[in-house]
């Protein structure tokens, strides 16, 4: 299936930092790019630009943040490895696709305001955030950036999405909620779920899961 032309970005998930983007710099043989840490979250990132509107995230623990009050997103706390845990769409109506999403049964959460500093200074931006993430990270929570542009179009080049596919027990439960975010994934039956990314490198094609 086609990338999803309103992706903005996959969450890789790693709970050594340091060790989850030198893994990633390996097998795209591209060195990600700083992102910045997100106060009072205890993590920070890098990202890889896959193409004018989409990116990689890698997200771990940050070594230099004290431990957050609370448990840090994404289950990094009980993370033994990395993978490829959820995603993003953007929308700048996230406030009418968050509505329309609940009228057909599924709450993507409250919209909460973010930023970080970046090294080219301050951003932010809003995004939907759900205590579980929808089908097990397989449904996408929504980003705005409003008038920060995307990092996209500022993290380290080479690196283009080919395809996003995912795999769940229960499928049907998955494409009940990605239908009523107006999001088309293909969602395969499997033993647990997993999201998949195809993505070409400068050592060719590769998979990310």
């Amino acid at each position: 299936m086609p990338v999803p032309s309103d992706l903005d970005h996959l969450v890789y998930a790693v709970p050594d930092l340091a060790a989850g983007v030198a893994a990633v710099a390996a097998l795209l043989g591209i060195a990600p790019s700083p992102g910045g840490p997100h106060p009072g979250l205890g993590t920070r990132n890098f990202l890889v630009s896959l193409g004018e509107s989409c990116y990689l995230e890698i997200i771990g623990p940050d070594p230099e943040q004290a431990e957050p009050a609370r448990p840090r997103p994404f289950g990094l706390d009980r993370l033994t490895g990395g993978r490829l845990i959820t995603w993003a769409i953007h929308d700048h109506g996230l406030e009418r696709r968050v509505e329309g999403a609940r009228a057909k049964g599924f709450d993507p959460g409250p919209i909460l305001p973010m930023s970080r500093q970046s090294p080219a200074g301050l951003i932010e931006w809003r995004l939907t955030l759900r205590p579980e993430p929808g089908g097990d990270g397989l449904v996408p929570f929504v980003i705005d950036w409003g008038k920060t542009p995307s990092p996209a179009t500022t993290s380290a080049r080479g690196c283009t999405l080919r395809a996003l596919r995912a795999e769940h027990p229960d499928p049907a439960s998955v494409q009940a909620m990605l239908g009523a975010l107006g999001v088309e994934l293909e969602v395969a039956r499997g033993a647990a779920p997993v999201l998949v990314a195809r993505i070409a490198t400068p050592r060719g094609e590769v998979e990310l899961r």
